[in-house]
């Protein structure tokens, strides 16, 4: 039974696809899919190009979050460092990498996939990777001239238990925070970080 337990590509019938409206970076899709019973069904999604996180983690077990506005929900969030594969054919790892210096001014000498997931798979195709990065220092370059809601952006560094019971509590919501945290404690829990796919592992829902 457990073999059985993977998700799998597939794809139903769809017909009257179009793209009603296209941002700078994502974009919306309606489609009419063709539901078991013969009926079609329209589907309305947001189209993404994807997108990396990083949970750093220091050696005294502390993980580097950011505090960060975020206005479709109204709140100030925290969260680890991401951002967007906005760069086409870009790898996911230095993406990452770029991600973590740009917003946190920081460089790790270890990575590896701690888990891939959609963030909103009933409503959007965005894909993100998140690794967990060890070996921290700080990016001898200049610092990142951010822009945007990054100007306010706050750096932290915060126990990993106490990440888990804040999680677990409500009081921190963002999703790659959410599913980093609890992640890594399973990982950190079973087989450790040695357990976990190498930083360059394949990734079917983006190919690089």
């Amino acid at each position: 039974m457990a073999e059985q337990v993977r998700d799998t590509a597939e794809q139903w019938p769809e017909r009257n696809g179009s793209t009603p409206f296209q941002g700078r970076v994502t974009g919306v899709r309606t489609e009419e899919v063709r539901m078991p019973d013969g009926s079609w069904a329209r589907r309305d999604y947001q189209l993404h190009p994807g997108s990396v996180a990083v949970l750093a983690l220091d050696a005294d077990q502390r993980v580097l979050v950011l505090r960060q506005y975020r206005h479709p929900v109204k709140r100030r969030l925290w969260e680890l460092p991401a951002g967007l594969l906005d760069v086409p054919g870009e790898n996911p790892l230095h993406a990452a990498q770029r991600e973590l210096y740009e917003e946190a001014h920081c460089k790790a000498g270890e990575w590896r996939v701690l888990v891939d997931l959609y963030t909103s798979p009933g409503g959007s195709n965005e894909a993100l990777r998140l690794f967990v990065a060890t070996d921290l220092a700080e990016a001898e370059e200049e610092r990142y001239a951010a822009h945007g809601e990054e100007l306010e952006i706050e750096t932290a560094r915060v126990p990993l238990a106490e990440l888990v019971r804040l999680v677990l509590a409500g009081e921190l919501q963002s999703p790659t925070m959410v599913s980093g945290v609890l992640a890594l404690n399973a990982a950190l829990a079973t087989g450790g970080l040695d357990a976990l796919r190498p930083a360059d592992s394949p990734w079917s829902a983006r190919p690089f």
